[in-house]
């Protein structure tokens, strides 16, 4: 199997960094967009998802606080608790990829996804629950803002995520996950 240089996963990594900070752009002038549409998630589990887990941990960690940095979205009231579960997301993302092998591009790439989603959002609520909002934060409160208010989200993440990674698998930009193999001449 073919892999990419670390230059070129840096590479994909700082261009992922960098739409952390453009798509929740595109969403602030509609109220609470962000919540309900995870325009950040994408680009973090894209990262672990072409460049492994490594990349999509920093992915997840940079890329909220750049956006912080340089508009205030997220705000640092909730930054530390995003930081986490996106890191959380590109590193569960990227080891799913490397230990799921079903044969099969769109089978790895949702298992992949689904169980980043659910491990990101279960984090969420635990960091939430037992450290940044111990004491007001109920599993109410967790199902209303990680399950019910970002569906939408989650829907757009599992149409467009695997896709986008076919997609860039069938164009040569990274490398296909089960390559045909060419028979050899005799």
């Amino acid at each position: 199997m073919q892999t990419m240089s670390t230059v070129k996963k840096s590479i994909i990594t700082a261009v992922c960094i960098a739409l952390c900070y453009v798509l929740p752009l595109l969403f602030h002038g509609i109220q609470g967009a962000g919540q309900i549409f995870c325009p950040m998630h994408i680009p973090v589990f894209l990262c672990g998802l072409v460049c492994g887990w490594q990349f999509g941990l920093l992915c997840g960690l940079a890329g909220p606080a750049l956006s912080s940095a340089l508009c205030g979205m997220p705000p640092v009231s909730i930054l530390p608790s995003m930081m986490i579960e996106l890191a959380v997301y590109g590193l569960i993302a990227g080891l799913m990829m490397r230990c799921v092998r079903t044969r099969h591009v769109y089978a790895d790439l949702y298992i992949s996804l689904i169980v980043a989603i659910v491990a990101g959002r279960v984090v969420n609520g635990l960091v939430n629950a037992l450290i940044f909002a111990r004491g007001s934060y109920s599993m109410a409160t967790w199902v209303a803002g990680s399950v019910v208010k970002s569906w939408p989200g989650t829907v757009i993440q599992l149409v467009f995520i695997p896709s986008i990674v076919f997609a860039l698998m069938k164009a040569r930009l990274i490398p296909e996950r089960y390559p045909k193999e060419v028979p050899a001449d005799d």
